[in-house]
């Protein structure tokens, strides 16, 4: 993000997306997890041209308390979204990374007959199976490329998608539709299938603070996290989908806008959301690591995410959506306005099938979404209760000041140690290209923010350390320290892994409660210098629980071992990025989702 005070908002909003988009362009395996998550049941006009066969307006979200049913239930979400990352895993490069990280396609780009190019939301990967069987319905096969929201934004505003793609699938439209150099590339939004974002709490979070889940509105849930009662984990709404949507909802809610959100409310809302947000304990950018890092925090009592994700967590949840009303997400598949007839006749064959009743049964029996076609019952659990819609931000300048306010404002800031390999193998254009990557990166820190660089060789370089932290008042001071830091580094020695990440945690001691800590390892070789795996091992499980909740995010770089640093993601509670393959400034964009 540019710190620059006296840009607009929507500028830097936008040109941190940019920034984003180039970063992944340049990373032929950027990498997402897919998200098995839910979206908006929303049909009323708007700009563009919805289908007007679709549900009414007023959405049967569910009030009461709603868990995953049977044992066989469970089985089969679990066998869709395995085969889901499967087909992941076969239509994209790269490792697994974040709901709004993005994944190269194998096949190009070019337009073949009976073939639709899209970009998509990462979550559609559990559509695979039934697109699959679209497929031979239809003749029209999907080939998606996954994007987040705002990535997928700058992509339709700038003419990249025109070039590359003939339909975008989003978890929803709205902030297409708040800039017109988007709404005019876009037309024929066909909704698909639907889901509300909602809370998803411990039944002993329940049972404690003595909720009926069908009555809790957003101010009980703000005054349980503004006395200490409640603590949840929610995605980065910049590069997840379901993030962006769960912060209109508190934000919606908590202002008691009653029409399009505005400047306004937002700023009436302010106090409160500062106060809800210190309940945050997670961050994340994708739904599949949220929720795998919630498994291991005991002291995280929800999630904030789409309905289908938090009844497909791997534990039992109270699904509540707050009885004054929901933000909700329709999924419409929207042609490009430069698609060729032949693709728009595609599109209509394929969402005419999707939006059969009997693809509507199989859509929210295997996803947990709900149908948007008149007189398809939602699946058994998915109860029947009537929400209202919260409202969306009525321009663009609110929705990206919302953003803006969120990473640096309302959010608890980041503390960050970055371990940098700059052992003798590091010299020369590997390098460079950390310098680069590191210097690429400031434009992306958040005010607030402590980042330490940690130079290592045969050990840390202790003479090198530096720390600083963006102050709001003055932001480029520290962004032009860290630059000059990372310029200066030097490559000698050899390499230290596990002894120098001692020295991370030892560096960050008791993180305060206040703060998302995390350690970022970048490293082009095995360790050959200080302690072995095993005692770094015993050094972790010896440190007290609120250190061993600050997760290490490793770098796979020239010759790493993919083994060695996958178990301390795996011991850590972290997650293994892959640069061999892509940029290093790409890698560590995709990181900052998880800061």
């Amino acid at each position: 993000m540019n710190h620059d005070t006296t840009r607009p908002v929507a500028d830097r909003t936008a040109s941190a997306a940019a920034r984003r988009v180039t970063a992944r362009l340049r990373c032929t395996a950027a990498g997402t997890v897919a998200r098995l998550a839910g979206d908006r049941n929303d049909r009323y006009d708007r700009s563009g041209s919805r289908d007007t066969t679709a549900a009414p307006t007023t959405r049967p979200t569910t009030a009461a308390p709603t868990t995953r049913r049977t044992t066989a239930a469970r089985a089969a979400r679990a066998a869709t979204a395995v085969l889901a990352l499967a087909l992941l895993a076969t239509a994209c490069s790269g490792g697994d990374g974040g709901d709004g990280g993005d994944h190269a396609d194998q096949h190009g780009t070019e337009y073949r007959t009976g073939t639709l190019r899209v970009l998509a939301s990462s979550e559609l990967a559990d559509m695979g199976p039934i697109l699959d069987e679209a497929a031979k319905a239809t003749g029209v096969t999907v080939r998606p490329t996954y994007a987040g929201t705002l990535d997928a934004v700058e992509r339709i505003a700038s003419g990249e998608a025109d070039k590359g793609y003939d339909a975008v699938w989003l978890s929803s439209d709205d902030y297409l539709r708040l800039r017109p150099d988007t709404a005019k590339r876009i037309t024929d939004e066909t909704p698909i299938m639907t889901s509300p974002v909602a809370l998803g709490v411990r039944p002993a979070a329940v049972a404690r603070l003595g909720w009926d889940p069908a009555k809790v509105t957003w101010s009980q849930l703000h005054r349980a996290v503004a006395d200490g009662r409640l603590t949840y984990g929610m995605t980065d709404p910049k590069r997840s989908n379901s993030g962006f949507s769960a912060l209109v909802s508190v934000a919606s809610g908590l202002s008691g806008a009653q029409s399009a959100l505005t400047e306004q409310d937002v700023t009436k809302a302010t106090p409160r959301l500062k106060e809800f947000f210190t309940g945050q304990k997670l961050t994340s950018g994708s739904s599949g690591w949220l929720a795998t890092a919630y498994a291991r925090r005991t002291d995280v009592d929800a999630l904030v995410n789409y309905e289908s994700v938090l009844l497909s967590a791997p534990e039992e949840l109270t699904v509540i959506r707050p009885s004054d009303g929901v933000v909700t997400a329709d999924y419409p598949f929207t042609l490009l306005t430069s698609a060729r007839p032949e693709a728009k006749a595609a599109a209509d064959r394929l969402t005419a099938y999707l939006r059969s009743p009997d693809t509507q049964r199989r859509i929210t029996e295997t996803t947990l979404r709900r149908p948007v076609v008149a007189g398809v019952r939602p699946a058994s659990a998915l109860a029947r209760d009537q929400r209202r819609e919260l409202p969306f931000p009525g321009s663009r300048a609110v929705a990206d000041g919302l953003l803006d306010a969120y990473d640096n404002t309302l959010r608890r800031p980041s503390r960050t140690v970055y371990v940098l390999d700059t052992s003798g193998s590091m010299g020369g254009e590997r390098l460079d290209r950390l310098k680069s990557a590191l210097a690429e990166l400031t434009g992306d820190f958040r005010d607030r923010e402590e980042v330490t660089l940690m130079p290592f060789g045969s050990s840390v370089k202790q003479s090198e350390v530096r720390t600083h932290t963006v102050d709001p008042a003055s932001p480029k001071a520290a962004l032009d320290a860290i630059r000059a830091d990372a310029r200066r580094l030097s490559a000698s020695g050899g390499t230290a892994v596990y002894s120098s990440l001692r020295e991370a945690y030892r560096f960050l001691g008791g993180a305060p409660s206040d703060s998302f800590t995390s350690v970022v390892l970048m490293t082009d070789g095995e360790n050959t210098d200080g302690d072995p795996a095993s005692a770094f091992d015993a050094f972790y499980r010896s440190l007290p629980a609120e250190q061993q909740r600050t997760p290490v995010f490793p770098v796979l770089f020239g010759d790493s071992d993919r083994g060695e640093l996958d178990h301390i993601a795996s011991l850590t509670g972290g997650k293994l990025f892959d640069a061999t393959r892509g940029s290093l400034d790409g890698a560590f964009e995709e990181i900052r989702g998880y800061q």
